[in-house]
This record gives C-alpha cells, sequence and structure tokens, in this order.
C-alpha cells in the first residue's frame, strides 16, 4: 500500500481474498479514524471515496454517484477525465439559444452548482450576477456554467431566466452527474474556478467572490493564509485548521500574524502539492470581532492575544498554545508535533 495511504492507516492488513481485515493495528497505534476524514476532505455521510491503492492518490470522491451511474463498472477505474471531455456537447442560455461546450476554451469558468430550492444559492447568485458583470466589463475571458441541482425543469428554468452566463441542459442528467462527480460536489452552493486550460484555481470560489466584491483579486488563486470572516469560517468545517486569534485593535496586528505564518504555510502547501495531495491544515489570523468571539465561545478557548491554535471541528478537537510571544519557531514546531500526532487534543 501507498506510503500516503499507510501514513493514516497505520498496518491494516487485507487478505488476499479481500475478506479479512485486520483493523486492531489501528487502536494499538492509537490512529484515529477521524484521520481519514480530514485526509479526504468528508464533510457528510454517506461517502464514498476511490482511491489507487499503488500511489494513494484519490481516484474518485463521489463514489455513490459512479455506483448510481455505472453500475456494472463499465467506466472502471473511474479517474478523473479532463473538463473539457466531461462538459462536451451542447449548452444553454437562458433565451433558449445553444452553443457548444468549446466556446468555453481559452476562458477562465466557473462551474456553478447551485439549486433553485436553495435560498444560500439563490443569495449567492445575486452577488455572483454582479461579479460576472464586473468582470466581463473588464475585458477578462470568463464564463460560467450552471450546473443544476433543481428538482425539476421548470424550477431550472425559473432560476436560469436570473443568470447571464450559460447551463448544461437540465434533461442531460449525465453529463450533470459526471460534473458533480469530477469535483467531488458534497454541498451546494459550490463554485469551482477553472484556469483557460480547464485546471482547477480555486474549489471556493464561493467563499472568493463574498470577500472580493469588487473582483480585484480575480482569477482568486489562492491565499497560503485567509483573515477569518463570516464568509469563509465554513471552511473551518474542511479539515484541521491553524487560527492564530490577535487583537485587531492593534494596528497592523492582523497583517504581522499573516507574515509570521506564511512562510511556514507555503512550506506545508509546497511539499504535499509535491505529492499532489492536499495540505492537510488550512491557515488563518482571526482578529476581535463578533464571529471571531463566537468562535471562542464555541471552542471554549481562552481570551489571550495572541493565541496559537489549531481547531479539528469535525473530530470535536483543539490543541492549544497559549504564550507570550509567537514566533515562527513556535508556529513551525506546532506544526510539525501536530503532523506527527505528538500533540494532546483537548475536546471542543
Amino acid at each position: 500500500m501507498a506510503d500516503a495511504l499507510s501514513e493514516v492507516l497505520g498496518e491494516v492488513l487485507v487478505s488476499a481474498d479481500g475478506e479479512e481485515v485486520a483493523v486492531s493495528a489501528l487502536a494499538a497505534r492509537g490512529v484515529s479514524l477521524l484521520k481519514l476524514w480530514n485526509k479526504y476532505r468528508v464533510s457528510n455521510v454517506p461517502s464514498l471515496i476511490f482511491i489507487d491503492a499503488s500511489t494513494g492518490k484519490v481516484v474518485c470522491r463521489n463514489g455513490l454517484l459512479v455506483i448510481r451511474d455505472d453500475p456494472e463498472g463499465l467506466e472502471f477505474p473511474w479517474g478523473p477525465k479532463p473538463f473539457s471531455e466531461v462538459v462536451a456537447g451542447p449548452l444553454l442560455r437562458n433565451n433558449g439559444q445553444t452553443l457548444d461546450s468549446n466556446a468555453l476554451e481559452g476562458s477562465h469558468v466557473g462551474v456553478y452548482f447551485s439549486a433553485h430550492w436553495c435560498p444560500p444559492c439563490r443569495s449567492l447568485t445575486r452577488v455572483l450576477v454582479e461579479s460576472y458583470r464586473k468582470i466581463k466589463e473588464a475585458g477578462q475571458k470568463f464564463e460560467i456554467l450552471f450546473v443544476s441541482a433543481d428538482r425539476s425543469e421548470d424550477s431550472f428554468k425559473q432560476y436560469f431566466s436570473e443568470m447571464p452566463w450559460v447551463a448544461v441542459p437540465y434533461a442531460d442528467e449525465a453529463r450533470r452527474s459526471r460534473l458533480n462527480r469530477l469535483y467531488g460536489i458534497q454541498g451546494i452552493p459550490t463554485l469551482i474556478v477553472l484556469d483557460c486550460k480547464g485546471e482547477v484555481i480555486t474549489r471556493q470560489g464561493r467563499v472568493e467572490v463574498l470577500n472580493d466584491i469588487e473582483c480585484r483579486e480575480f482569477p482568486w488563486h489562492p491565499k497560503p493564509v485567509l483573515e477569518l470572516t463570516d464568509s469563509n469560517a465554513v471552511q473551518l468545517n474542511e479539515g484541521p485548521c491553524l487560527v492564530l486569534f490577535v487583537d485587531s485593535e492593534d494596528d497592523g496586528e492582523s497583517e504581522a500574524a499573516k507574515q509570521l505564518i506564511q512562510p511556514i504555510a507555503e512550506k506545508i502547501i509546497a511539499k504535499y502539492k509535491a505529492k499532489e495531495e492536499e495540505a492537510p491544515l488550512l491557515f488563518f489570523v482571526a482578529g476581535e470581532d463578533d464571529m471571531t468571539d463566537s468562535l471562542r465561545d464555541y471552542t471554549n478557548l481562552p481570551e489571550a492575544a495572541p493565541l496559537l491554535t489549531i481547531l479539528d471541528m469535525s473530530a470535536r478537537a483543539k490543541y492549544v498554545m497559549d504564550v507570550e510571544e509567537i514566533t515562527p519557531e513556535i508556529v513551525e514546531a506546532f506544526v510539525s508535533d501536530f503532523l506527527a500526532d505528538k500533540l494532546k487534543p483537548e475536546p471542543i
């Protein structure tokens, strides 16, 4: 079994016929199965993720859709396909006109998974319409592709009538499902932003649009360290997050904290990117506001600032380092110890 997966599972033994699995090694080593949730960014159940045992890399995140769409296994091993191949076919405009998907070539594309019945989706759509207009007026080559999760074609048509971009025809359920599978969509609204070659720039398009109303940072390449806000706090549920709490009343404190963390975050991200894996931690700086106060209360953190923490919401666990001065050496040691399972968690 690949090292990447073995690091998570420990010594898991499977008999040749696949019938007998010895999982006692997990308990003996104290390895938490929640590490699997974090490694593969599982946010709801049931979830079925296919991996390549020879490399430990994810083959498909939406295994349940695979089983539904390909019960005979004709497309096995269900590896990811290029966006251009998955999206191939006619697309719609809300005036009934059609165009071929190759019209998207050479543009940044936002793949928008949404539905009329979902209130957060409708709120985001209103903002996204304005963002789309501003980006196009600035001369950027940008298109949005609506992939509907509506429950009827009438609902799809009503919702799509509010959108100035293109959509996969509602009747083409197979193509809509393949796009869901390609990006492992686990909830809506989700906006995946692609570069001109169809490669993912960010899966957090929703957060980026809400945080950058003027679209100055389009196409929203990910930042190593984020300032915690109401709109991106949802990312705390996606896996372990390092959060450095600071006193934002002190001018420049938040920016200085970002600069302190950023080299360490970049180092971790680069290390896992080289292995074609997602980084095991997200990095945030949190100032003093109502949202941060609520987070401190929910996780029962002390009021100290600066306060260095790692919060793992899915495991309901926290790791806290309360020292008078936070230095790069302290942060790097804290992260290294966490990744090496040397820290003792406290319950949230």
